[in-house]
């Protein structure tokens, strides 16, 4: 059941550009990404986290590629994994030259930070020969010298003229395969560099709230910073930086996307608050309906309300709904229209099996 959304979000229209297999800018998905925090040089524990952040919903992952011996690891790396590769890389130019040889499909580098010319060229060089683009990552906390001595202290115009400087260096190397982001840990610069560099540039913009924090402080400044900006239609891939397990970062980050319409994946659960008149436990129902349906990755709304109040109504938008009622016995609706009377010991299962059911005629079709 599709329900049309208040406001359609109006995309800027940016360049496209590959990161492997994944197409970033222009009409093409909104991708997330995470990053990986075990040492690239233990293969198997870095392809274990990477095929976990995969099955979450990553659409690419960021490894650090610090020394030799991690870009080493990155070939027999990128054997064992299928979403594209990114390699960090922040400030020895052979590493650059090194991961895009062993199969990374993008860099993530500052141009600038990486020495003169000749070093960027053949930088730039390995990348073209090896079809990997390039990120263009500007940082508040490692803002050039001379630029911070010009503004004083980080801010948007700051950010802004480092991508800048950073773009034209690439632009003038014939160099085009390549996406942008200006972070900052607040909120508001992050904004507003975004939103002044999007008026100047059509490249693909990455965005993120870096060093945003713990699980719940650093989604809550994510969803209000990214949220922002993709509701301005700025932004084309989002990583969503936590204090916590990169798969935490891409469930926020799907989740983010599916609030706003911008991207659908997976069960989408709409629940009521913890209230007096709920019928049945609805808090407990959902933590366990969320993990149980964790495997479908197809697109449906499921309402769980505990209530007669209000849901009725919500179940009447969405694929599947649970309504309480008296004396446990709870309504199923649909696609918005009541089904049967579900006892309360059989949310669970009752729940599950329609909702299995669902995607798999989805699928079918």
């Amino acid at each position: 059941m599709s329900v049309r959304p208040f406001r359609d979000i109006k995309r800027r229209k940016t360049k496209v550009i590959n990161v492997g297999k994944v197409k970033i800018g222009g009409d093409n998905p909104i991708s997330v990404q995470s990053m990986t925090n075990t040492l690239t040089t233990d293969v198997k524990a870095t392809i274990k986290q990477i095929n976990d952040i995969t099955e979450e919903g990553a659409d690419i992952v960021r490894v650090s590629c610090p020394d030799e011996n991690s870009t080493i690891a990155l070939k027999e790396i990128i054997k064992h994994v299928s979403i594209p590769v990114v390699a960090d890389i922040h400030f020895h130019y052979k590493r650059a030259i090194e991961a895009a040889e062993n199969g990374a499909s993008c860099l993530r580098i500052n141009p600038g930070n990486i020495g003169d010319t000749s070093k960027i060229y053949e930088v730039l060089k390995a990348a073209k020969n090896n079809n990997c683009s390039i990120r263009v990552g500007v940082n508040a906390g490692s803002l050039e010298k001379d630029i911070l001595e010009k503004f004083k202290e980080p801010c948007p115009e700051a950010l802004v003229e480092s991508a800048q400087r950073n773009i034209k260096i690439l632009e003038d190397k014939d160099f085009f395969n390549f996406k942008i982001s200006v972070k900052s840990s607040d909120v508001f610069l992050s904004i507003a560099a975004y939103r002044q560099l999007s008026k100047i540039t059509d490249y693909p913009l990455h965005l993120g709230i870096t060093e945003a924090g713990s699980f719940v402080s650093g989604s809550i400044k994510s969803s209000i910073g990214l949220g922002s900006l993709l509701m301005d239609g700025i932004g084309d891939t989002i990583r969503i930086s936590l204090s916590d397990d990169p798969t935490q970062e891409v469930k926020i980050g799907n989740e983010i996307l599916k609030s706003l319409n911008l991207r659908n994946r997976g069960v989408n659960i709409i629940s009521c608050p913890s209230c007096a008149r709920q019928a049945f436990e609805v808090i407990d129902t959902v933590k366990i309906l969320e993990e149980k349906l964790a495997h479908i990755k197809t697109p449906i709304t499921l309402s769980i309300i505990g209530c007669v109040v209000n849901g009725p109504g919500e179940a009447a938008l969405t694929d599947i709904g649970i309504t309480g009622g008296g004396k446990g016995n709870n309504m199923l609706y649909l696609s918005g229209l009541q089904s049967e009377k579900v006892l309360t010991s059989e949310i669970i299962n009752k729940v599950v099996s329609e909702v299995e059911k669902k995607a798999a005629e989805i699928e079918k079709n």
